[in-house]
């Protein structure tokens, strides 16, 4: 006898179509009958060992997270609700061109330092990786929710030519482009790029262009985090289409906002500019989150010639008089580029974490000014993470109607009070966005969630409710759900999600999470 039937669920299949009424069987790990209500009603209806009655519930493909921060997370944390309560059943991670493979000793510690402030230290965890497939196989031994890597150019970048901003040499790009391989060739789905990031930031568009090649070859993608969200944010944008259709490689776009008091009311001009390149030939997609703060390191912000060398050549910095008044200059009078060429205001940043208890007193705060910003980045060696409140709802209402959108949560899981996006990105779209507002129809929000994303990844077996797909699924009270979380309490589960399964077993059961690790790395797909 075959394993579950999920009865008189209201299937919203991820296709974009119309719900309908069904019993779905899944055994196995997939989903091997689904018959509709009308059939059902000629024939005998399909048993299992357990049914499941889904009365009132809709059963959609379980939500792809395509931008996750949770590199570190999903082997510290078994349970990862933050994640599998919200019905997301694979994470995208490597992102902003910095994670932990590949590695030798070195970059690994500096890495670690690097960004501390979105994974924290790693003291907890023992790195026995070095190499894409290592990390991958160490996944595989079971993880919360399933996982896809994109290799990060930064930590290829800082292995091969450190952390200095300067040309790579013609050796030096033959082993980035050696590592960019290998990386695919082990498993990774793409690379990413944190271009306001360093060492990342230091590579030019030639080098980027190059790398790219060897991620097309592999059939992956490009998902760059560039060079400005703020000002020169629409040019930012055109340097990564170009880039990418020179190297003939498939873009998606980071968390693709349109953010700071410079860009409000411009994302028609954004989806304008995708749209001529999609008529084109391009091959784009992006994500993004439903809210309007971004959220980031403190450090992050500084200007690029201040993260020059690394994390302990940054503190050097920040200690020595002349250099930090140069630093603030660039901060509140020129705009640095760590924060998108807009200079800062300091209103707008909250402290959401940070990685010494002794400065816990800080956390929900608002930095008043340069002093205080400087004090915080020193006694807390560069772990501090923000958020910041510079978005613009109407830009976020249209990004997300695009029909190349996806669904990112961005969540840095780190902090006494992360962003709300962390604990609630896919209820929000849901309740808030959908149920709410109406900004998309159920069945279009649950395709950007699902089938778009599985698309990009080339996962043939997932994203849709069909017969033979992977039974990564998730049930939801459309009438309920919403987002638990908040700014004020940011870790608070969703509502209206009973039931989550990965592999065709229960995640979350009854609202509750359950002991099962069913999540596993999920590779790269072979090119034909």
């Amino acid at each position: 006898m075959q394993d579950l039937v999920i009865r008189d669920a209201d299937v919203v299949d991820g296709s974009g179509a119309d719900s309908y009424r069904a019993d779905v069987v899944v055994d196995g790990g997939r989903i091997v009958s689904i018959v509709r209500e009308a059939a059902a009603a000629g024939c005998q209806r399909p048993t299992a060992m357990r049914e499941l009655d889904a009365e009132g519930l809709v059963l959609s493909p379980g939500f792809v997270d395509m931008h996750a921060h949770s590199d570190l997370a999903l082997l510290r944390d078994p349970d990862h609700s933050a994640k599998a309560a919200q019905g997301v059943t694979l994470e995208v991670i490597g992102q902003d061109g910095l994670s932990y493979a590949p590695v030798d000793d070195r970059t690994l510690a500096e890495v670690r330092r690097a960004i501390t402030g979105w994974n924290g230290h790693g003291d907890d965890l023992d790195f026995d990786w070095r190499s894409v497939g290592e990390y991958l196989d160490r996944l595989d031994r079971g993880i919360a929710v399933n996982a896809a890597y994109l290799v990060p150019q930064g930590t290829v970048r800082a292995l091969a030519v450190g952390w200095g901003d300067r040309e790579a040499t013609p050796r030096e790009l033959a082993r980035m482009r050696q590592l960019v391989a290998e990386g695919l060739e082990q498993g990774a789905v793409g690379m990413s790029s944190g271009l306001t990031y360093t060492p990342g930031m230091y590579a030019e568009d030639t080098e980027l262009t190059e790398l790219c090649r060897v991620v097309a070859s592999y059939g992956g993608y490009y998902c760059p985090h560039h060079r400005s969200y703020g000002a020169g944010a629409l040019e930012a944008y055109e340097e990564m289409v170009a880039l990418a259709r020179e190297a003939g490689c498939a873009l998606h776009l980071a968390h693709a906002t349109m953010n700071f008091g410079v860009n409000e009311g411009r994302a028609p001009e954004l989806l304008d500019l995708l749209d001529g390149a999609l008529a084109a030939g391009a091959d784009i997609s992006l994500d993004t989150y439903p809210y309007t703060p971004g959220c980031t390191t403190l450090a992050a912000l500084l200007p690029s010639w201040a993260s020059e060398g690394g994390p302990e050549a940054v503190l050097a910095r920040l200690a020595d008089e002349d250099s930090a008044e140069r630093i603030r200059h660039h901060l509140e009078v020129t705009g640095s580029d760590g924060c998108h060429g807009v200079p800062v205001e300091w209103e707008t940043i909250e402290i959401s974490g940070v990685s010494d208890p002794a400065l816990a007193a800080h956390v929900g705060r608002r930095l008043d000014n340069w002093p205080t910003a400087r004090r915080l980045l020193l006694a807390d060696r560069l772990g501090t993470t923000v958020l910041q409140h510079v978005g613009h709802e109407e830009n976020v209402r249209s990004i997300m109607r695009h029909r190349v959108h996806t669904g990112g949560s961005d969540g840095i899981l780190q902090g006494t009070k992360p962003h709300p996006r962390a604990y609630g990105t896919f209820p929000h779209y849901l309740g808030h966005y959908v149920r709410e507002l109406g900004v998309l129809s159920l069945e279009e929000c649950v395709a950007h969630l699902t089938s778009r994303p599985a698309a990009r990844l080339r996962l043939p077996d997932r994203g849709l409710v069909r017969e033979g797909h992977r039974a990564d699924l998730v049930l939801f009270d459309p009438r309920t759900v919403a987002a638990g979380s908040t700014y004020e309490e940011p870790r608070r589960l969703p509502t209206g999600i009973p039931y989550v399964l990965v592999d065709g077993r229960f995640v979350i059961e009854d609202g509750r999470r359950t002991d099962v690790l069913a999540g596993r790395s999920v590779r790269r797909t072979p090119v034909d």
